[in-house]
């Protein structure tokens, strides 16, 4: 099995396929339309990868070749009964098995102490921010997303999802923030400040 084919875009490739026949660039622009760039990184290369990995598996075929205007030809594909198989094996399997993510940010926070207490606080306090304003960037677009009547809630539910989990994380860097002012995360004496 080829690598390309365990990437995320792999999923979001075959649930647009389950929807429709489509060409590649196609599927960039659904998917950044959708907002699915915030869960997997979507770029040609990959994209592409993705599609030929999808097609040496037999899960996608091709099913034309479309030319528009002076424009390359573009080939659309389709998923296959063993690429519709596959694709709900996998869902299936990654919503009811949790999987333990390596965030950078969980690594970061393992060592906080370096930074001591001020600087460690000051970072923290500074996130908060960016994840508040990550936040309303991203409630913007499920709402703009939501009101154009053009996306059932079920196509961007995984956007409610991860503000969820944004939630999360603000809360426990703010809470971490108040420990530290109120000292109730402390240091150890000999290590106040390590930079």
């Amino acid at each position: 099995m080829a690598r390309s084919v365990d990437n995320p875009l792999a999923l979001g490739v075959l649930g647009l396929l389950l929807e429709r026949p489509m060409h590649p660039y196609e599927m960039a622009v659904v998917l950044r339309e959708r907002g699915k760039d915030a869960s997997v990184r979507i770029n040609r290369g990959s994209l592409y990868d993705v599609v030929t990995a999808l097609e040496g598996e037999g899960w996608i075929v091709e099913k034309a070749r479309v030319q528009e205007g002076n424009r390359p030809a573009r080939t659309v594909y389709a998923i296959t009964e063993a690429g519709r198989d596959a694709f709900v094996r996998r869902l299936d399997e990654q919503i009811r098995v949790p999987r333990r993510e390596y965030p950078l940010f969980l690594t970061a926070v393992a060592y906080l102490g370096a930074l001591g207490p001020e600087r460690a606080r000051a970072a923290l306090l500074e996130r908060a921010e960016r994840l508040r304003a990550a936040m309303a960037e991203d409630r913007r677009a499920l709402d703009d997303a939501l009101a154009s009547g053009q996306v059932p809630r079920l196509f961007v539910i995984e956007a409610e999802y991860a503000l969820h989990m944004t939630r999360g994380e603000l809360d426990w860097v703010t809470g971490a923030a108040e420990e530290i002012r109120t000292g109730s995360l402390t240091w150890p004496d000999d290590r106040k400040d390590l930079t």
